[in-house]
């Protein structure tokens, strides 16, 4: 289990698959509260091929590390990995607050990006006031309860409630002061007016049953970007893990047919 030492954090991650073919490696950020194995389908899907590195954000999963209070301070992190690997160029895929972090590396160093995946993610948190006034409230609550609420409502009608406990558990496990700071710094996360100067061909996966990040949201977003590739999957806001299937072969068509 490899891991790297960047400004006080230990991040953790994995790197697998051949370094000798000609496709640019598969970079993979998961969300907040998640983890590296988010993607574990399309991992073994795609390192039969071509290089695919995936990593544990500061403070989640087996990585340390306290809050940071923006996603430019994780990006800086996942480009910090990337230079220790040596990967100059690469394709990033991001869900949800990994999403955030790849549009901030698209506009901070387009000419390392190939190809961009935003999967259930935005470019702006837009509350209406009523809504605005619910999600501040509920900071209040105790910490187990915030957890709770916010990763069970993550899910589409229907998707099996012992696995929803199981992922409620494993996000209670990250630190209450990452959550709560990183909780700050989505709400504070806003490109939506610079959006439409990436250039970097882009596929934008979204779950119709999403009220996380509202689908409506994704598509005003969408409406930016000059390029972008959209699709809707039958799923909640944890489409990796509730269609990961459907989501490894929407990559895999993009990567195909835009190559």
């Amino acid at each position: 289990m490899p891991q790297l030492e960047v400004d006080a954090a230990r991040l953790t991650y994995d790197d697998e698959g051949p370094r000798d073919g000609e496709a640019v490696p598969l970079v993979f950020v998961h969300g907040w509260t998640a983890d590296r194995h988010r993607w574990d389908h399309q991992m073994s899907h795609f390192a039969k091929r071509r290089r695919v590195v995936r990593l544990d954000l500061r403070g989640h999963g087996e990585s340390t590390g306290s809050g940071v209070r923006t996603i430019d301070a994780l990006a800086k992190d996942v480009l910090a990995l990337l230079d220790h690997l040596e990967i100059e160029r690469f394709v990033i895929v991001g869900h949800s607050m990994g999403g955030m972090i790849a549009q901030t590396i698209a506009l901070s160093h387009p000419e390392r990006v190939e190809r961009m995946v935003l999967v259930n993610t935005i470019g702006k948190m837009a509350y209406s006031r009523g809504r605005a006034l619910l999600m501040a409230a509920s900071t209040l609550v105790p910490f187990k309860l915030f957890m709770a609420t916010n990763i069970q409502r993550a899910f589409a009608p229907g998707y099996p409630r012992e696995e929803i406990r199981e992922y409620v558990r494993a996000s209670a496990e990250t630190p209450r002061e990452v959550v709560m700071t990183l909780y700050g710094a989505m709400r504070a996360f806003d490109v939506l007016d610079k959006v439409g100067e990436i250039r970097t061909p882009t596929l934008i996966v979204h779950g119709y049953h999403d009220i996380q990040l509202p689908l409506s949201q994704m598509l005003r977003m969408a409406k930016a970007y000059p390029d972008a590739v959209v699709r809707v999957v039958d799923a909640g806001h944890e489409l990796p893990v509730e269609k990961p299937a459907e989501l490894t072969t929407a990559l895999d068509r993009f990567l195909t047919e835009r190559a």
